[in-house]
């Protein structure tokens, strides 16, 4: 049996294909939303919490040896496949205005805490605006509609596709929905976004959205 020391994004999602599980399935295995399953796969560098890793040691060592032995050998691919997997990887991001606010989430990120707009990652054959859409509601509770599609990019730090969505408030109010993952979720001033996420990390034309918006 292979040793783990450290369980992250990556090697998570490979003890999953090992066990070929589904989101949905692993995740109650493991007793936590399928929602933060689908981050993981969009984050093979995020390194777990304490409590996750437990509950991830506990999975791998009450596997059978067969899933034992294809986590292994799933944990030596070839550097590229590692490259290539993780930018076949979509997500899509929701920049929510309610009048002078947009909305953020504050995640817990390899032990740091980071705030940035709801995201998603996009399944295969899934609407990209459809998922930003839902998974705002689902992890925030509000209600929005698609304004404008802003673009796309290889995101800088996940190397995943990144999709951003100007969105419009309809209604609920912002309400912590993950609390395994999100530390807090709130209305923030568009003129305070920098003090939250430093400006050379946010998409261009999300500060010129926010900007045109005032």
């Amino acid at each position: 049996m292979d040793f783990v020391g450290t369980w992250t994004g990556r090697t998570a999602c490979l003890l999953q294909e090992a066990m070929r599980e589904t989101n949905e399935a692993f995740a109650e295995r493991l007793g936590i939303s399928a929602r933060t399953i689908t981050r993981w796969h969009g984050a093979p560098e995020m390194i777990h919490r304490t409590e996750v890793q437990q509950i991830l040691d506990l999975a791998y060592e009450g596997a059978g040896e067969a899933v034992q032995r294809r986590f292994g050998l799933l944990m030596r691919p070839p550097a590229d496949r590692i490259q290539v997997q993780a930018q076949s990887l979509r997500v899509a991001i929701a920049v929510v205005l309610r009048g002078d606010d947009v909305l953020m989430v504050c995640r817990r990120d390899d032990g740091a805490i980071r705030w940035q707009f709801p995201a998603g990652m996009v399944k295969p054959g899934a609407d990209p605006e459809t998922v930003a859409v839902q998974e705002t509601h689902g992890e925030t509770g509000v209600h929005c509609t698609v304004r404008s599609h802003l673009g796309n990019r290889i995101h800088p730090l996940t190397q995943v596709i990144a999709d951003y969505y100007l969105c419009d408030h309809l209604a609920g109010e912002a309400s912590n929905l993950d609390a395994v993952e999100n530390v807090d979720v709130a209305w923030v001033p568009r003129s305070a976004v920098t003090r939250f996420v430093p400006t050379d990390t946010i998409y261009p034309p999300i500060l010129k959205a926010l900007e045109a918006a005032a």
